[in-house]
């Protein structure tokens, strides 16, 4: 039987976030829902331990399953849980839960009104983001704004949801797939997801959600300044590639 909806939740070091039950609050939920789901674990090579805890949880849950990938990234984390993926709609969101899994309450209506990419958005106001954090998301959002999707608020929320037609369409297609990942980098290949999804026709909708900051790893690497600055260079690759007639 396909699954109404795949959820996939990348895992690279998350081992704090694991042990403060953040799975256990996504079953928890899913115990309630009206509708058919999986959940997939798509472990990124994690080197803290987080890869275990992940196994042990599935092995005692029903509709859960861990993939085991060799390091790529993020992107390449949630690529391999959506080409795994059998559910109709498929939903990746964060370990930490910072957006909770119950906010696709807020998603879901929308694919009735023939949306094809329906995402979640932290608004301007986002709790518990540290003030200096705050100050480089504006920025960002600023400066993206004037090359990329200007009418979308926020492209970097990690609570997404598409037609898995549309899913499996379009993740193949982004660049940063086709890069070395080292560590847990941040990018901006959100932007390049929802931009190739508007290009190739696709309808969406963003809608606001619940969200507060809740990682507690202490396994991926943080370096503000270099990620933003890393982030905005891959915006202009973006909009050079688009200029250059790439994404055709």
């Amino acid at each position: 039987m396909t699954p109404k909806l795949s959820i996939v939740i990348p895992n690279y070091n998350e081992k704090e976030n694991l042990q403060a039950g953040a799975l256990t609050q996504v079953s928890a939920y899913l115990k309630k829902v009206p509708y058919t789901w999986e959940v997939i674990i798509s472990d990124d090579g994690s080197t803290d331990g987080s890869r275990d805890l992940a196994e042990a949880f599935v092995k005692k849950h029903g509709g859960f399953r861990l993939l085991k990938n060799a390091h790529g990234g993020k992107a390449s984390a949630v690529n391999a849980g959506i080409k795994a993926a059998k559910g109709e709609i498929i939903l990746f969101t964060d370990m930490d839960q910072s957006t909770p899994l119950k906010e696709v309450e807020r998603l879901l209506p929308y694919y009735g009104q023939g949306y094809d990419v329906v995402f979640g958005s932290r608004g301007t106001t986002r709790k518990n983001f540290p003030p200096m954090r705050q100050i480089t998301s504006w920025g960002f959002r600023t400066l993206r704004q004037l090359f990329l999707l200007a009418h979308v608020a926020d492209t970097q929320c990690g609570f997404k949801s598409f037609k898995a037609s549309v899913a499996k369409e379009i993740f193949p297609k982004l660049s940063v797939l086709r890069e070395r990942a080292v560590g847990w980098t941040v990018s901006a290949f959100d932007v390049e997801l929802l931009f190739l999804a508007e290009k190739s026709g696709y309808k969406l909708k963003e809608v606001e959600v619940e969200w507060s900051q809740q990682d507690l790893s202490t396994g991926k690497e943080n370096k503000m300044v270099k990620e933003s600055i890393d982030m905005l260079k891959q915006i202009l690759n973006v909009k050079i590639n688009d200029l250059k007639g790439l994404y055709r």
